[in-house]
């Protein structure tokens, strides 16, 4: 099999396939954790060993199905969600300020309420997604926003705009926390992240292909004004494509009608070097209080926070801030579009150097230096017609930050484990990113207008801090893994071992083809010989085990639990 763990039926007790040195022991037992419904499964299907073996060849060909049915399922709804969530921007330059007698912050408020809502709703929604079928589910939410939607077309004051905008984020707030969990449980760890970006990029085609459409709308003649032909148009093809979700996006791989049953077993299998277990549907009070006390946790948290307080503004005022540059409304359309561009290039090409590299700190820190220097443009110059080009380049600069927010979904993704810990971390994950949304349209008011100087100057340091984090991060994942490596030690394992979660099956193979045994270093030998000292207790867990790298992977055992999980950087 591809990967770390490539164990066969019939393989003997305590045999490495050529990845661990040393006899295998786990610190957690079946008696002690949840098997998953996965694990079962391959326990049923394979035998004791509960492995079945997996070529490279096996692992594309249930790549490529997985990928041809679940990406333009996936694609679609995210890029719905962000061009509904957009429709108030875009109606914002068709009159709707002016129609329902919006005045003060209350077009602000419009912006923040959608994310009030997901706030509110992030912590019901983990425990939701971990007792419910999540397509089945999330179906459902995506037919209830997209009749929001239409029904927003009848608002006529500022209290019934706010009461529907509430409704939209309450049922827009299951697509981020959902497709996360749905990526994390059909790709490896080193595909996630180019799949997120891929769902993501949606914010830049949104962009793009939303305004191109809202242009469009905006001259047809009609008794309706253009922006409740907007809400209209979106809401009438979310509700039509919540159907063809609710009809082909499976529940889970034992549940996907799309594969064969030996396919099925090879979509589970595949996972198994995530070591990030699978679906349980057993809601776990252990793994939340875990998520809770993780300091990872809150460091995910605060990135999210610190990058989604400038989204949440220029989200909401980016087309009023263009306006100010002395273009006509169907002019601050059109300009809006090369934004969705370069937002949909940085968030691939962010992705892409991350998998690239196996690395995602360093990656977010490099995508903030040149926003930084939009903000800085920005500043710096007039708001008039006479600096048009050089403030377009610092708005079109500043749109390479959606690049970062798909890197924070894989890291957290990728360096949690646990069912239920998963979704409560990405619940918190959400909260920061809902919380930072709202904050952001308050930054902004049209009393400033039309240098928006606070609301920009507020954005500049949150990038800053995101350099930060993203340092801190990177230090304690370090720490992490060398804690890790003590605790393979004292219960008899190499202190290192080689995570192919990150490999593709090519690269997977060669590693084993090459034979795949770990060389201990110095240090690992010193931890050996330390742990030698302390007494017979360690040579008899080694002589005892008679276990292989990933026997646990599907045992719904947390991140910090499994000795054998190896943090991302």
């Amino acid at each position: 099999m591809a990967g770390l763990f490539s164990g066969r039926p019939g393989s003997r007790p305590g045999e490495h396939d050529g990845h661990h040195n040393g006899p295998q022991h786990t610190s957690s037992s079946p008696s002690t954790t949840t098997r998953s419904a996965a694990g079962e499964l391959l326990r049923k299907k394979s035998g004791d060993y509960g492995r079945i073996a997996v070529t490279p060849e096996d692992d594309r060909r249930v790549l490529r199905r997985v990928d041809s049915v679940l990406l333009p399922i996936m694609l679609t709804v995210y890029f719905l969600q962000v061009a509904d969530k957009t429709t108030l921007s875009y109606s914002s330059v068709f009159g709707l300020i002016e129609d329902i007698g919006l005045e003060g912050d209350q077009y602000s408020w419009l912006g923040s309420i959608v994310y009030l809502a997901q706030l509110i709703m992030q912590f019901p929604l983990a425990w939701l997604l971990v007792r419910l079928p999540i397509a089945k589910f999330t179906s459902v939410m995506v037919l209830l926003w997209g009749t929001t939607l239409c029904l927003m077309a009848a608002t006529h004051d500022f209290g019934s705009m706010m009461v529907a905008r509430f409704c939209l984020g309450a049922f827009e707030a299951t697509i981020g926390p959902s497709f996360v969990a749905i990526t994390a449980m059909w790709w490896k760890r080193g595909e996630q992240t180019n799949r997120t970006s891929y769902w993501y990029a949606m914010n830049g085609v949104a962009g793009t292909l939303g305004s191109l459409i809202t242009y469009g709308i905006g001259h047809i003649q009609s008794s309706l004004r253009p922006y409740q032909l907007i809400f209209l148009f979106f809401g009438f093809t979310t509700i039509a494509f919540s159907f063809i979700m609710l009809l082909y996006m499976p529940d889970s791989p034992m549940e996907a009608k799309f594969l064969d049953d030996h396919d099925r077993l090879v979509a589970i299998e595949r996972l198994r070097v995530n070591q990030m277990g699978s679906v349980s549907r057993e809601w776990r009070g252990d793994h939340l209080r875990e998520a809770i006390f993780d300091l990872k946790t809150w460091l995910w948290f605060g990135l999210m926070l610190a990058i989604s307080i400038p989204s949440g503004g220029i989200n909401t005022f980016g087309p009023l801030i263009i306006s100010t540059f002395g273009f006509d409304k169907f002019q601050t359309t059109l300009f809006n579009m090369p934004y969705g561009v370069i937002q949909g290039i940085a968030i691939l090409g962010g992705s892409y150097l991350a998998t690239k590299w196996k690395r995602k700190g360093i990656i977010i820190m490099w995508l903030c230096c040149p926003v930084i220097v939009g903000y800085t443009i920005m500043l710096a110059l007039p708001h008039d017609a006479s600096h048009q080009a050089s403030l377009l380049f610092g708005y079109y600069l500043m749109s390479i930050y959606p690049g970062i927010t798909p890197l924070l979904y894989s890291w957290s993704t990728q360096n949690t484990a646990g069912d239920t810990k998963s979704k409560c971390t990405n619940a918190i994950l959400f909260l920061g990113q809902s919380l930072g949304n709202i904050i952001g349209p308050l930054l902004y008011s049209q009393a400033d207008a039309p240098a928006y100087s606070r609301g920009l100057a507020c954005n500049l340091l949150m990038f800053v801090a995101v350099i930060l984090l993203s340092m801190v991060t990177s230090v304690h994942l370090h720490r992490l893994n060398k804690k890790h490596a003590r605790m393979r030690v004292a219960v008899g394992k190499s202190a290192v071992i080689i995570d192919t979660s990150l490999d593709s099956p090519e690269e997977a193979a060669t590693r084993k083809r090459d034979g795949g045994r770990v060389v201990q270093d110095e240090a690992s030998e010193s931890l050996m010989a330390r742990a030698a000292e302390e007494g017979d207790g360690h040579r008899a867990s080694r002589e005892r085990s008679s276990e292989r790298v990933g026997d646990h992977a599907f045992d719904d055992l947390t991140d910090l639990k499994n000795e054998e999980f190896v943090f991302v950087l």
